[in-house]
């Protein structure tokens, strides 16, 4: 078993599109005959995060392994990586649990929100330098970290296996693009920091158009209902069932 802290400075092709109207004002000052036009521009963006690694004990084993993507909550926010193992599957790892996931935990920095282009970079460099599966990529997070999957998952649907979104919620219209995608949601009934309708609406959103996902309310929880999911084994197992594609 091996956990890091690594920094990378990943880069990031990022896509601008010139307006139709920036295009037609070009086209005049070329001869004056104003012609709409759409440009695609890739340019290089550096993308600098923090993130605990981990990998399973006997990683050299086998020739791929499942991941997980883990979210933290705007609680772990900062530049101090500990702060990162206090909640989910890198605090597990660090009681000395062994986990049969690669698990990478990125860190957001002070006063941001997960961004999905940046988080898809991290993704990109960690299956480009592991053994990853990339049909058992998995993706969950709690509070902030929730919000996060059910926008990351929407955002890059293709990236994932299942998605197990904590305490989080997200724009209901999104939840098109996750009707493919195996959706385990957990809330808490009694949670006065993130409403338990968040999750609720997104699920039946997912449901409505055609998707299958499910809810777990924890009927007494609070905010945290992060503790007994990710102390749960049946959610590993309910991970471990699904591959992307099938």
């Amino acid at each position: 078993m091996r956990i890091t802290r690594q920094l990378r400075h990943l880069p990031v092709a990022c896509i601008l599109c010139l307006s139709p109207l920036l295009i037609a004002n070009v086209a005049i000052a070329e001869d004056a005959k104003p012609r709409q036009k759409k440009a695609t521009l890739n340019a290089p963006v550096n993308v600098e995060l923090d993130y605990l690694l981990y990998l399973p004990k006997d990683y050299d084993s086998q020739e791929s392994w499942p991941l997980v993507l883990f979210l933290h909550g705007a609680g772990e926010r900062g530049d101090n990586l500990d702060q990162v193992k206090k909640h989910g599957p890198p605090k597990l790892v660090e009681r000395g649990e062994d986990l049969p996931f690669i698990v990478v935990s990125p860190q957001c920095p002070a006063g941001r929100w997960w961004e999905p282009i940046e988080l898809i970079a991290l993704l990109d460099e960690i299956e480009k330098e592991y053994k990853v599966d990339s049909n058992r990529v998995y993706l969950t997070g709690l509070s902030m970290g929730g919000f996060g999957t059910w926008r990351l998952a929407s955002y890059a649907p293709e990236r994932f296996a299942a998605i197990a979104p904590i305490c989080g919620g997200g724009e209901r219209f999104s939840a098109r693009q996750l009707t493919k995608m195996p959706i385990w949601a957990f809330h808490g009934g009694k949670d006065s920091v993130v409403p338990l309708d968040r999750s609720e609406a997104m699920v039946e959103a997912v449901k409505q158009y055609g998707g299958e996902a499910k809810l777990t309310v924890y009927p007494e929880a609070g905010h945290d209902s992060w503790t007994a999911t990710y102390d749960n084994p049946e959610l590993y197992k309910w991970l471990l069932e699904h591959k992307r594609g099938k």
